[in-house]
């Protein structure tokens, strides 16, 4: 099965809620690698590379959100899948 690599860059009321170790649960669920992690603009983060059908699903949950989370926007950027990662971190 070919993999594929995606950046999300979430938007909205991302920090401070959880929503890194959200992420990091719901890669496990999924079963993709990468990493998450806030950036200084007060969005959020995340590689994710696996089959597409799990990073779809996976992008799907962001966009959900934790519970205290409130995700305004998630934005997409396809990327050629590495092989760098062998699990799902959260990055500070």
């Amino acid at each position: 099965m070919s993999k594929v690599a995606r950046k999300f860059l979430i938007s909205g009321n991302v920090q401070g809620v959880g929503y890194r170790f959200f992420a990091q649960r719901a890669a496990a669920r999924h079963q993709v690698v990468g990493y998450v992690r806030n950036r200084s603009d007060g969005s959020v983060e995340a590689l994710a590379e696996g089959p597409a059908k799990d990073v779809e699903e996976f992008r799907n949950d962001l966009a959900a959100g934790p519970q205290w989370a409130a995700v305004d926007n998630v934005e997409e950027i396809n990327l050629d899948p590495t092989g760098h990662y062998s699990s799902f971190r959260i990055e500070r």
